[in-house]
């Protein structure tokens, strides 16, 4: 049993150690301060704080909606959310074309409207907020179905409405596994890369991320391997980090059960 718990845990850890192990803490730097890297650092946070902005505004109700009501074709409504999980990154960037792209489904309307998606920052919010939205929907639909309904009825009982009672009973309630589910999806869209690529391309200061651009400097000579080592790294830390900072809020927070696994359901 703990051979089989070390083995696994070292297949986890190996390639992480791996990347650190390669460069040197000053060449990494070093490595880090290149105009490549740095465009590459600030439009994949910009990019995820937006496109993460979309899917708080947008799919905290459509959580909200799925987990408290039960309606005809709810079901379907699950499966629809969760499909892009399973979609390949290229189905997923080929699908966004074919719905925003120049002769796509609303292709004529943005058109009209001078509005033009492909290629752009935009597009790379839209594939960000795509295949990371799931993540944090599930999550979201799993704490908004472990609060207690006779706390939302007994908020309704004293006189408090729909909108007071859900921001002043359920969200609070319901606040560890949003946060859990929230990390879960910025650190997703924070690594996206085929949906990006497909369908926003990667143009150095505009669309390219620093998935895509550790893709573009892996074979590049002489030190191409090694910035995509060092833009690997910067990924590895604030990715670590994101899920150290949520982990040490969450342990702020009081809550009456609380959890060794960072992205269980709220209770």
């Amino acid at each position: 049993m703990f051979a089989a718990a070390a083995v696994a845990l070292a297949f986890l850890l190996l390639p992480i150690v791996a990347i650190f192990s390669r460069v040197s803490p000053g060449r990494l730097v070093a490595q880090l301060s290149r105009p490549v890297v740095t465009d590459a650092l600030v439009i994949s946070l910009k990019t995820s704080g937006i496109a993460q902005a979309l899917v708080l505004l947008l799919g905290t109700p459509l959580a909200y909606v799925l987990a408290t009501r039960r309606f005809r074709g709810r079901s379907l409504a699950v499966v629809l959310v969760e499909l892009p999980l399973v979609l390949p990154p290229a189905v997923a960037g080929i699908g966004l074309i074919a719905t925003f792209g120049r002769l796509g489904l609303l292709g004529g309307t943005l058109d009209a409207l001078g509005v033009r998606v492909g290629l752009t920052q935009a597009a790379v919010v839209i594939a960000v907020a795509y295949v990371s939205s799931p993540f944090y929907v599930r999550q979201a639909i799993a704490a908004f179905e472990a609060v207690d309904p006779n706390l939302v009825a007994a908020s309704r009982t004293l006189g408090a409405g729909r909108a007071r009672t859900f921001f002043r009973v359920v969200l609070p309630l319901a606040r560890r596994g949003l946060a859990a589910g929230e990390a879960l999806s910025f650190a997703r869209g924070l690594g996206e890369f085929g949906a990006t690529i497909m369908f926003a391309g990667s143009l150095q200061g505009v669309t390219q991320t620093l998935p895509l651009a550790i893709y573009q400097q892996f074979d590049l000579p002489p030190d191409g391997f090694t910035t995509a080592l060092a833009m690997s790294a910067l990924l590895v830390i604030v990715s670590g980090a994101l899920l150290v900072a949520l982990r040490v809020t969450l342990q702020w927070q009081p809550s009456r059960q609380t959890s060794r696994f960072l992205f269980a359901p709220s209770r």
